[in-house]
């Protein structure tokens, strides 16, 4: 089992995939999201979102700024890019 990535922005969906790891630039610190996290809610600030898909690879968005949901293995980003 993995992590559903959602990462949408005013224009459309930017992002729809199925990934190991979110890291986010939250507000206080970056921070990491794996499988099975506890649920929350955050504001983002200017910065990259990496995240690493199941093959392991690599890839990032930058952001100006957002908020994130993270929920059930679900990870949904609103953002401005």
């Amino acid at each position: 089992m993995s992590i559903a990535l959602h990462i949408l922005s005013p224009e459309g969906t930017l992002v729809k995939a199925d990934v190991e790891a979110v890291t986010l630039p939250g507000v206080v610190s970056r921070f990491m999201v794996l499988k099975n996290h506890a649920p929350l809610v955050s504001a983002l600030e200017a910065g990259d979102i990496v995240y690493r898909t199941a093959g392991g690879k690599e890839e990032s968005l930058s952001i100006r700024e957002g908020f994130v949901q993270v929920r059930n293995n679900e990870v949904n980003v609103c953002v401005e890019v």
